[in-house]
């Protein structure tokens, strides 16, 4: 059984690697780029970690089930903007799908933006009937406003989702 825990401030290599591998697995659910990612230096991912992993504004979090990274979420509140915490990415691996690994990820979000005096959690699901579109829906995420591109010049569309807390 996975469990879901917060990224440590010198995890950059591990995030590094699974963010990659959810890139190259996923590459329709983020509105970052695989290539793009691959450009970036060992600083910036040093410091992406390190600056997430020490936030009281960031939660970084990963699934880790037998000593494996399997899954990931990064969520943030913008300080300026406290009553809304947002979820940016999120993955898990092909072989922990069905585990229960997205729900605990997720539940995992929710109670944080709670104890963070958030009112809502929002984030964008790539448009169509998917796993990771269901998984949302059965937590309690509603759709808001109209799909949109999921980067810029792409065809393929997020559907903005909201969680009332």
């Amino acid at each position: 059984m996975p469990t879901v825990r917060r990224l440590g401030t010198q995890e950059w290599r591990a995030y590094r690697d699974l963010r990659l591998r959810a890139l190259g697995d996923a590459p329709d659910a983020f509105g970052t780029t695989l290539e793009a990612a691959q450009r970036y230096s060992d600083a910036h991912w040093e410091e992406r970690v390190s600056a997430g992993a020490g936030s009281e504004w960031d939660l970084p979090l990963v699934a880790e089930d037998g000593g494996r990274l399997v899954g990931m979420v990064w969520a943030t509140i913008d300080p300026a903007l406290p009553e809304t915490a947002h979820v940016i990415q999120m993955w898990v691996a092909p072989e922990s799908r069905g585990t229960g690994c997205g729900a605990m990820l997720l539940d995992a979000v929710v109670g944080w933006a709670r104890d963070s005096g958030a009112h809502k959690v929002v984030l964008r699901v790539t448009w169509g009937d998917s796993p990771a579109r269901r998984l949302y829906a059965r937590a309690g995420f509603e759709p808001v406003g109209e799909p949109e591109p999921i980067r810029p010049g792409s065809a393929l569309l997020a559907q903005p989702v909201r969680l009332q807390l």
